[in-house]
């Protein structure tokens, strides 16, 4: 009580005083702060009951003052008072201390209002850096410490000034060798040899006389300088501690039982990854514990979630972005069990995705390749090859949830490389199980579950959408690259086959001399004006001058490989081909956007530069794929609509091989060998036998259509409904197909000299 009336006095006397010349005036209150400390011998009153909060604060605002009555950059008195007699080295002895209780906090609240308000720079100052360093240090010591809140404000000012000035990082780099030699040859002193690595230590027997009554004040004498700087007490404590303390710190913050101080810390180590500075960037990935704390949250949060989800929930829950996310226990339990866990999860998730992504290059890779051994490899992949199915679907929807969220290009790398391999050459039949992950990851895409198998594929259709080159060379353009798909004969060879093989469908022939379409008249065909009039900018060139098919003939070819009593979609509004115009426009400008930075061939491989006499295979992915659209009659119905997007997602991208492959149906395809439109072909040849067997085939095939937009009401149920939902389904993708066609014609002419 003695000590607050004597607070409102002093504060009534210094309102009446004259003003004090500012230099005068901070001397007097930081002599007021050490005077009670010559007078004090034992005093356990908690600091906020003495003067020395409204000091410090007296002390700060006269700083603020100076520095805006001065010329920008111009150290004035009060400022060089304070460097010269060390008074942040005599604060943080007291800190340390926490003499009077409750002075650590004053004491960081007085650097955190230092660093922030003065706009000079502070800390390439030595009487700055150095006990900046070692009050770092302190943060992070004890969790749940009722100083918590000022460490972090103190540890996050001092990011936000590395941030304006990366290169004074280095003054937070210690040399523990060279630090620890110098302990051994010089005593207690702990001074740095090598002018190029900033010091952050301090001789402590230089402190002016305020200093030194402060030391003899037994209340502070268990740890002051003299005996912090003891040789064998700086080698303990040098010995245990990182060379990026800051970052230790910030570590230890994020293990804080407040989730408010966990968010800080989290955003103080974000601006820290990304500071330029090499040195700083090695010491974090060599010399902290980062890479671990983000991949054991990982598999924290990971191994917290239920073994069984539904898929649809994982899917479609709300993207959360790190530190934003609620709890709501109420609601969450209302929705699905395992929903707080998920969230959790993906926002960690999400966190680990932006850290990577702002890292400076060299941390961001090392950081990326320690989530994918230690937790890709170490605990998502058992759970992508166990056999259980319950667990294979949960598994791959939780990996696809992944894939999407995932934008930092260097995470992105590493996570396919996880399920992909790293393998650029020629993928070979007898080679397709070199990786386990990749191989079964495809065979479930075939799976003998269908939910399996679309979820799969789903993950598949993710990928190919995602900004990495990887993805596609590894999948199927490195199967591509030779063109030994196409028949290794002379022309007069080639002429020869053609005409005493007529007709197969891995010759890839004219659809006019096909037996299949022998009977359709050119009436059933849409001309090329009729097709060039449905987008917009038309090109009087058909033909390319490097001999390609026109256009009119590829589009047709698709448009008419399903017989038109096969078809349907003519009796229904809204059904027609133009929808797939606009839509495939749009995604291939989108990927035209993705793939530009990328060195692909605009045109084929000339044949002359080919190894044709190669055997070809089609890779496992793509055989895949073929083999669940050779099957499409058979299958549900959602499993189709997967399989097609997948393929019509390949056929968009602006590969000329991978267009020549799966676009061109004039193509001469060597024995054996088979393309999207050759397997379309048998699929239709099925169909045209299998059709005759069902009475009333066509008004059923319309029937099903219209349930299936809704147009009709379920009745009594249809027979062979799986086939005919299979029809419909591939005469839509033909349709898509001659669309993509057409697009990416239009967008080869307009692009070319």
């Amino acid at each position: 009580m003695f000590s607050k009336f004597t607070s409102i006095l002093q504060h009534a006397v210094e309102a009446l005083a004259p003003s004090l010349p500012l230099q005068e005036d901070f001397v007097y209150h930081w002599k007021a702060i050490t005077h009670y400390y010559i007078e004090t011998s034992d005093d356990k009153a908690p600091v906020t009951d003495t003067n020395i909060p409204s000091h410090l604060e007296q002390m700060l605002d006269i700083l603020t003052q100076e520095e805006r009555e001065r010329e920008s950059g111009e150290t004035g008195p009060c400022m060089e008072y304070l460097l010269h007699h060390k008074i942040l080295e005599t604060l943080y002895t007291l800190g340390k201390a926490d003499c009077p209780p409750g002075m650590k906090q004053q004491v960081l609240t007085f650097y955190t209002k230092l660093l922030g308000r003065i706009r000079q720079p502070l800390l390439p100052h030595i009487n700055v850096h150095r006990p900046v360093q070692k009050m770092v240090r302190l943060c992070g010591e004890v969790l749940a410490a009722p100083t918590e809140n000022e460490e972090i404000q103190f540890l996050c000012t001092v990011c936000a000034k590395l941030k304006q000035d990366p290169y004074l990082v280095n003054f937070f780099l210690e040399n523990k060798n060279k630090k620890l030699e110098s302990v051994k040859d010089g005593g207690g002193e702990v001074v740095r040899k090598d002018p190029s690595s900033p010091d952050t230590g301090q001789n402590q027997n230089q402190n002016p006389s305020p200093v030194k009554s402060v030391q003899e004040n037994p209340a502070c004498k268990a740890t002051s300088p003299s005996a912090e700087s003891s040789p064998s007490s700086v080698h303990s404590t040098l010995a245990n501690s990182d060379n990026y303390n800051l970052v230790g710190s910030l570590l230890n913050l994020t293990k804080s039982p407040d989730g408010r101080i966990v968010v800080k810390a989290c955003e103080g180590l974000m601006l820290i990854v990304s500071l330029p500075e090499p040195a700083a960037a090695k010491c974090l990935t060599e010399n902290t514990e980062l890479s671990q704390l983000l991949t054991d949250r990982l598999t924290q949060f990971y191994k917290a979630l239920p073994q069984s989800m539904d898929p649809l929930d994982i899917e479609t829950v709300e993207s959360v972005n790190w530190g934003l996310d609620v709890y709501n226990i109420k609601e969450d339990a209302s929705a699905f069990a395992g929903k707080r866990a998920l969230i959790s999860f993906l926002s960690w998730l999400d966190y680990c995705d932006q850290l990577i992504k702002e890292a400076q290059k060299t941390a961001a890779v090392v950081l990326a390749r320690a989530v994918r051994e230690r937790f890709f490899v170490a605990v998502m992949e058992p759970q992508l090859m166990q056999t259980s199915e319950v667990g294979i679907l949960t598994s791959t929807a939780l990996l696809n949830r992944i894939i999407r969220q995932v934008t930092s290009e260097v995470l992105l790398q590493e996570t396919v490389y996880f399920l992909l391999g790293e393998e650029t050459g020629p993928e070979m039949l007898g080679g397709i199980t070199k990786h386990p992950l990749r191989y079964r990851l495809i065979e479930h895409c075939d799976h003998l579950s269908d939910e399996i198998s679309i979820m799969t594929l789903r993950l598949f259709e993710h990928l190919l959408q995602k900004p990495c080159q990887h993805i596609l060379h590894n999948l199927v353009l490195r199967c591509l690259e030779e063109r030994n798909y196409m028949e290794n004969k002379q022309p007069e060879e080639r002429e020869e086959r053609e005409h005493m093989e007529n007709g197969q469908p891995h010759d890839a022939v004219d659809l006019e001399e096909d037996p299949l379409f022998s009977d359709l008249s050119p009436d059933n065909r849409l001309s090329s004006s009729d097709w060039l009039s449905c987008s917009p900018p038309q090109s009087t060139e058909h033909t390319k001058p490097d001999g390609k098919t026109e256009v009119h003939k590829i589009v047709n070819s698709f448009l008419c490989l399903v017989p038109d009593e096969a078809k349907s979609s003519y009796q229904v509004e809204g059904t027609g081909y133009d929808t797939y115009l606009r839509d495939a426009h749009r995604q291939f400008r989108d990927y035209c956007g993705v793939c530009q930075k990328w060195d692909w061939r605009s045109s084929p491989k000339p044949f002359d530069k080919c190894n044709l006499d190669g055997s070809f295979f089609e890779g496992h992915f793509l055989k895949v794929l073929f083999d669940r659209m050779g099957r499409i009659l058979d299958q549900p119905y959602d499993v189709n609509l997967q399989v097609t997007s997948v393929l019509s997602k390949l056929s968009l991208l602006p590969h000329a091989h991978l267009h020549e492959y799966l676009l061109d149906p004039y193509i001469n395809l060597g024995p054996g060998c088979r393309s999207l439109f050759s397997v379309i072909v048998r699929v239709v040849g099925d169909l045209m036998l299998r059709k005759q067997c069902i009475p009333e085939f066509t008004p059923k095939l319309l029937l099903v259509r219209k349930r299936l937009l809704g147009l009709e009401p379920g009745g009594m149920s249809i027979d062979h409904t799986t086939l005919l939902e299979g029809v419909i389904v591939l005469e839509e993708f033909c349709k898509e197909l001659a669309a993509i066609a057409f697009v990416k014609f239009h967008a080869a002419t307009a692009t070319s000299p």
